[in-house]
């Protein structure tokens, strides 16, 4: 042998010492005992053999060896040097497939490699780089940290992994941030400490960056859980402070020595004991109080929604994801925090544009602001109201059963929090059942197309017992996944996340040295199997979607029980808290299409679109009514532990139909909807500023659309809003192929 072809067609010279080591390499992991030399020589011969008319490839000489090491008894070190040799093969494979996606980055102006993450503009600097470090993340993690098993399956578009890019660094998803645990002492963000907050003012901008700094620690979201209640203490510091102003103002205007005790100054007292002489003075100082204290909570409310829509967290590459849960803090502070939270919403930005961020979440309780007795209820016709104008606030319900049985009236985190994204946290097999200082810990979705195409369109018959196995075995190997990622995790310290463990936001975490690794704290967070594409698994396999034949919302819902009952199960084994998502399909949008297109060829009503159905959904394509959608997705939610949403779309100027509006969230709470949205089109001329429903012509400046066309902002997936320009192909079809849900 003087020459050997190397991949890429290059000859090089052939060396006999290349074979000797790999074999050697094998060996020493098999520990069996090996005449390597005696291998090597009859590795030659066979070559000489096979080999004397033509140039051996380096895949051909790997097969001889593999071959000589089994002829001659050696079969765990066949075993293994086939092994080394299937992994290097892959790694070669990943290495052409970065090559490639950092060249799509640099040079490709698609939206589907520019926006994969619609809240990243791959355009800038910033995110171009940030795209950069991401493919080369994920390249390594799949060649050096994921299971080979574990990456052939995200891959082959069997499975997804979500945010495999951040696995390396060991990040959790999101977390429900405590913002009272934070407020109490102070906290730093690593430049310097903040001492508590004194006023609504401060509250309000500690509160941004306290969302700021943790999302910098996480790869997912930051979501604060009881809103009103946190904000509600720096509403009466400023009522306190203004008050105590605006008194000795007239005090010295009237030349009185009247005091009032400073344990007397707060917001819900009418000081009513107080001597009729001096009643005019106080009712004119809380009269003048109330009305600068309503406006400074509103400025401090505008300033949080601005803050979050203008701040950057990355590397200065996206503004953070933030969600804020809102509506059932009865007091007259906390009333005040969620009357000017939503009228900050409703007013808009600088130019009157729709804030992005935070993704308002009101909650709705019975009892507290869901009847037009309770004293929360005029909070929740403003909600409906704002919704209607600048598509958030979300509406979570309290009252579904799987909320309800955590609920207890006297500790504000048993009520229900959500992300934006659908993500839920609460029960916890470990500890304590709580919403704050907790969140996802990892997730990763299942492509359900894939298993009903397999058994049941492709052979011509639904195979029940084929199809539940390969969910079975499916589900298993994604139990391992997060496992083996859930271990890699725990290794980590409190340093490595200076804000998130190191200022204690994570329940736990505040015990902790900055030396000391997170296996015992994170328990407290969710391990997550999700799916996509109910929709089309089902047409796959009965030929219909569960929108559309009974029979198949019955086997929609044995489906994903299934899933339910394989997680609870997996929950009790490993004492950890394993659960179902209705995957957010942001990420997905398109990419197991394509795969499965490819490999199954064009189905109608299956792999026909750029897009498989966000989750459980009823297909946004196929027409149904308002009613009739909720109530068909409504008990996905209570098997969905791990978090779910709803939405709707209707059509015209919802700002000049609130009532339909709050007749809808009353129909999603009462078929038991956990978490819910209304999606409907709003315009923008960016001109004028005007936002409504723009024919062509802008009914505030008569401007006809020309050069400067008018922005259509729509939401995606139920909860990421901005104009279509922001979007990739898969997600720009799902929103083009949307019916509107009449009453019908």
């Amino acid at each position: 042998m003087k020459q050997i072809q190397k991949r890429d067609g290059r000859l090089v010279e052939f060396q006999y010492s290349k074979i000797y080591t790999a074999i050697e390499r094998a060996c020493k992991t098999s520990k069996e005992e090996v005449n390597i030399a005696d291998v090597c020589d009859k590795v030659i011969a066979e070559l000489d053999s096979v080999y004397w008319l033509q140039t051996p490839t380096v895949e051909g000489v790997q097969d001889i060896v593999v071959q000589i090491l089994k002829s001659e008894g050696y079969n765990k070190t066949s075993e293994l040097y086939a092994s080394y040799r299937s992994k290097r093969t892959r790694i070669r494979t990943l290495k052409m497939g970065l090559m490639k996606e950092i060249s799509d980055i640099t040079f490709s102006d698609t939206n589907d490699i520019k926006r994969e993450n619609a809240n990243i503009d791959g355009n800038t600097a910033m995110g171009t780089m940030l795209q950069y470090g991401s493919s080369v993340s994920k390249f390594f993690c799949k060649s050096a940290i994921l299971s080979e098993e574990f990456a052939e399956a995200h891959d082959n578009g069997l499975i997804h992994i979500h945010d495999l890019d951040f696995m390396n660094m060991g990040t959790l998803t999101c977390c429900q941030i405590n913002l009272e645990k934070l407020f109490k002492n102070g906290f730093s963000t690593g430049h310097g400490y903040l001492r508590e907050p004194q006023s609504i003012t401060s509250y309000a901008a500690l509160a941004a960056i306290a969302i700021q700094s943790n999302q910098n620690d996480q790869h997912g979201g930051q979501s604060i859980p009881a809103f009103d209640y946190y904000l509600a203490p720096g509403v009466e510091k400023s009522f306190k402070k203004i008050f105590k102003s605006n008194f000795a103002k007239a005090k010295q205007l009237l030349e009185l020595e009247f005091e009032i005790e400073e344990d007397e100054i707060y917001l819900d007292n009418q000081f009513e004991n107080i001597d009729a002489k001096y009643r005019k003075l106080v009712d004119f100082t809380l009269k003048t109080t109330l009305e600068e204290l309503d406006k400074e909570t509103y400025q401090a409310m505008e300033a949080f929604v601005h803050n979050l829509n203008t701040m950057h967290s990355r590397a200065g590459a996206q503004v953070p994801f933030s969600s804020i849960n809102f509506g059932t803090d009865t007091s007259t502070a906390g009333r005040l925090v969620s009357k000017n939270l939503l009228l900050a919403q409703e007013a808009g930005l600088g130019n009157k544009e729709t804030p992005i961020f935070p993704i308002l979440i009101f909650k709705v309780k019975e009892g507290i602001n869901y009847l037009p007795t309770d004293k929360n209820y005029d909070l929740f016709e403003l909600a409906c109201r704002v919704t209607g104008k600048r598509l958030f606030p979300n509406f979570s319900f309290i009252d579904a059963p799987f909320n309800l049985q955590y609920y207890n009236e006297k500790e504000k985190h048993t009520e229900i929090a959500y992300m934006g994204c659908r993500t839920r946290v609460i029960g916890n097999i470990v500890g304590e059942n709580t919403v704050a200082g907790r969140g996802n810990t990892s997730f990763t979705t299942i492509n359900l197309v894939r298993l009903g195409i397999e058994n049941g369109i492709v052979s011509g018959k639904y195979n029940k017992v084929a199809f539940f196995d390969s969910l079975n075995k499916t589900i298993d190997l994604v139990i391992k996944q997060l496992l083996e990622r859930f271990e890699y995790q725990g290794k980590k310290k409190v340093k490595n996340f200076p804000f998130l463990m190191g200022q204690g936001v994570w329940n736990g975490s505040e015990k902790l040295s900055q030396n000391d690794t997170l296996e015992n704290i994170i328990k407290d967070g969710t391990l997550s199997v999700g799916f996509i594409g109910l929709a089309e698994c089902l047409k796959a396999l009965i030929g219909k979607h569960h929108g559309e034949s009974d029979e198949a919302q019955k086997l929609g819902l044995e489906i994903i029980q299934f899933m339910k009952d394989k997680m609870d199960e997996a929950k009790h084994h490993y004492k950890l808290n394993f659960s179902v998502i209705a995957t957010p399909a942001e990420g997905l949008s398109g990419r197991f299409t394509k795969m499965d297109r490819k490999t199954y060829g064009h189905f109608p009503g299956i792999t026909d679109k750029e897009y498989y159905t966000n989750s459980f959904h009823i297909p946004v394509y196929f027409n149904i009514s308002i009613s009739e959608k909720i109530l068909k997705e409504a008990p996905y939610h209570a098997l969905t532990d791990a978090g779910h949403i709803s939405y709707v779309e209707i059509d015209g100027d919802a700002t000049k139909n609130v009532e339909a509006i709050k007749s809808i969230v009353k129909c999603m709470k009462e078929a038991g909807i956990g978490y819910g949205s209304i999606n409907h089109p709003i315009d923008r001329d960016p001109v004028c500023g005007y936002s409504g429903i723009i024919n062509g012509v802008c009914p505030n400046c008569e401007r006809e659309e020309g050069s400067i066309p008018f922005e259509r902002i729509r939401r995606i997936t139920g909860y990421l809003v901005g104009t279509l320009d922001r979007f990739n192909n898969g997600k720009k079809a799902e929103e083009h192929d949307r019916v509107k849900h009449g009453n019908h």
